[in-house]
């Protein structure tokens, strides 16, 4: 099979010019669009594997960073909910055609069910939505809601406050993100329609999107026909092998159109 191929598009001007690095897998559709988390990026495990499973399967693929992460431009301090989704939403109306398969997790499945809803509006909803541990509204009730109020007055009166990491050291959570991630939330409506069927896996471990979380969204998705599958010894990350597997799976099905229990 061909290799993907490397792209950059350009967006913006002047300050805000950056340009979104991509990989596209030339195949059948619906195009699968892999939308990552945040700080993460389309050189890590799922994103590959997603990829890896489009090429054996003569599938069409699309994997993006971001501006700020992976190989896209930016500083990833100077991004927001914005303007990530609209890197997005570039990225998908120039490369993946009307009606892709829309593989979000985490940050990603925020940003993804944002464009669902866009796509529903403008006529052509995704063809489906499989969701990681769908971060709906992080910034707002995963951050400023548990922040303590010394972490808030920082933010506030600083722009910024570095959060801890155990993976690679402490990054900025910003004044823009939060007030901007306001402008997008979804929790607070009382139904969410996609016009689309949606899976959403979620390990039972989770401690950055609870599963408590997952089941909120998924009692405002009463119009569309959606599927939960619950790892209970899963955790946030979900990638390992069976994980993996889990994933894979939950993409074909949703291909075949056959994602409902009969």
């Amino acid at each position: 099979m061909a290799e993907a191929e490397y792209h950059e598009i350009p967006l913006g001007e002047g300050e805000n010019a950056r340009r979104i690095a991509l990989k596209l897998r030339r195949g059948k559709g619906p195009t699968l669009v892999w939308l990552g988390g945040f700080r993460s990026d389309m050189a890590g495990t799922k994103a590959t594997r997603l990829d890896q499973w489009a090429e054996a399967h003569g599938r069409a693929c699309l994997l993006f960073d971001y501006s700020g992460h992976g190989q896209s431009s930016g500083r990833f301090e100077d991004g927001t909910i914005g303007t990530w989704l609209h890197d997005a939403a570039e990225a998908v109306a120039q490369c993946a055609g009307q009606s892709p398969l829309l593989v979000g997790s985490s940050m990603g499945g925020w940003i993804a069910s944002l464009l669902a809803l866009r796509m529903k509006v403008e006529g052509h909803p995704p063809h489906g939505l499989v969701l990681i541990a769908p971060a709906l509204d992080f910034t707002e009730r995963l951050m400023w809601d548990l922040f303590s109020e010394e972490q808030k007055r920082e933010i506030m009166e600083t722009g910024q406050w570095m959060r801890p990491s155990e993976y690679d050291g402490p990054y900025p959570i910003t004044r823009k993100l939060i007030e901007e991630g306001r402008r997008h939330l979804l929790l607070d409506r009382d139904l969410i329609e996609f016009g689309c069927p949606v899976h959403i896996l979620q390990g039972r471990l989770d401690e950055d999107v609870p599963l408590d979380h997952t089941l909120d969204i998924v009692t405002r998705l009463a119009c569309d026909d959606v599927t939960v599958s619950i790892v209970h010894d899963g955790d946030h990350r979900l990638s390992r092998e069976q994980d993996i597997a889990l994933l894979l799976e939950s993409v074909e099905t949703m291909i075949r159109g056959d994602h409902m229990p009969a």
